[in-house]
């Protein structure tokens, strides 16, 4: 076997390089009502007629964070049933997707373990948490899901996060409706790609 020479291989092989820290994930498109992000595999419908508050979100929290909120975390789908600041007697229902570093969880080794996290920032706004998270099958993804509900006057607000790690970062999917119907159907709205790769 004549011996390797690591300039000439380096360029006939593909080298498998270590996962970056500073990768930044894809941030989604949308096209005809459908929200569609490559990084993570998944895609989502939109309610005809939603509003999109994508870029005001990211706007608002990187002034609330500084400059290294683009850097940590990202919203990468917000819609809203109508304007936030209509006000109106029904839940103004919503779609909220967000990938956050993981680096920012150190030592968290699978997702159940960021409901802490959502559980805090879920009471913050008012909601009880409804059980404990469990594993939610959707498709060929297994995500961890948690429940929760907040009294709002005549009416129940009900919120669903589902969450899964992937390519360093901690991905949480949040809908938010009027009744347990309405919820059901926004995450049923969520498709995962079959991929080709091993889960890991």
């Amino acid at each position: 076997m004549p011996p390797s020479s690591s300039s000439s291989s380096s360029k006939s092989q593909p080298v498998r390089k270590p996962a970056r820290t500073d990768f930044q994930p894809d941030t989604g498109t949308i096209s005809a009502g459908v929200y569609r992000n490559a990084t993570f595999g998944f895609t989502c419908k939109i309610p005809a007629g939603w509003v999109l508050r994508t870029e005001e979100m990211n706007a608002r929290d990187d002034e609330d964070a500084g400059a290294s909120a683009g850097k940590s975390g990202r919203v990468l789908l917000a819609a809203f049933s109508r304007p936030p600041e209509a006000r109106a007697e029904d839940v103004n229902a919503s779609i909220l997707i967000a990938a956050e570093s993981a680096a920012a969880y150190p030592g968290m080794k699978d997702a159940a373990q960021y409901f802490g996290a959502v559980t805090e920032v879920a009471k913050a706004q008012g909601f009880d948490i409804d059980g404990e998270p469990y594993g939610f099958v959707l498709g060929t993804k297994t995500l961890v899901r948690g429940d929760f509900e907040k009294n709002v006057g005549t009416r129940v607000m009900r919120q669903s996060t589902l969450v899964m790690l992937a390519h360093g970062y901690v991905v949480s999917l949040t809908f938010i409706g009027g009744t347990d119907d309405e919820v059901e159907e926004l995450v049923q709205a969520l498709s995962f790609a079959v991929t080709t790769k091993p889960a890991r």
